[in-house]
């Protein structure tokens, strides 16, 4: 029973708190173009606010190492 209060009010205050985006690492970036294509559109909508952040610091590296690749390859490596 003393454990039913605290228990109530911290199942109501989880509930306040917005969901934070997950953070994606540079492998995952690089597996899924898609994802990598839109988080990379987001932050150069918005340089300002969001070009610090670990999502757009991976997709940045993500898309310098797709880009390597792809010229490794053109070059016949």
């Amino acid at each position: 029973m003393k454990y039913l209060v605290p228990g109530i009010a911290a199942l109501a205050l989880s509930g306040c708190f917005g969901e934070v985006d997950k953070i994606y690492t540079v492998d995952e970036l690089m597996a899924d173009q898609a994802l990598l294509a839109k988080i990379t559109g987001k932050c150069r909508n918005n340089p300002g606010a969001l070009r610090q952040t670990p999502n757009c610091q991976n997709a940045e590296a993500a898309d310098w190492k797709l880009r390597l690749e792809r010229m490794n390859r053109a070059l016949g490596g």
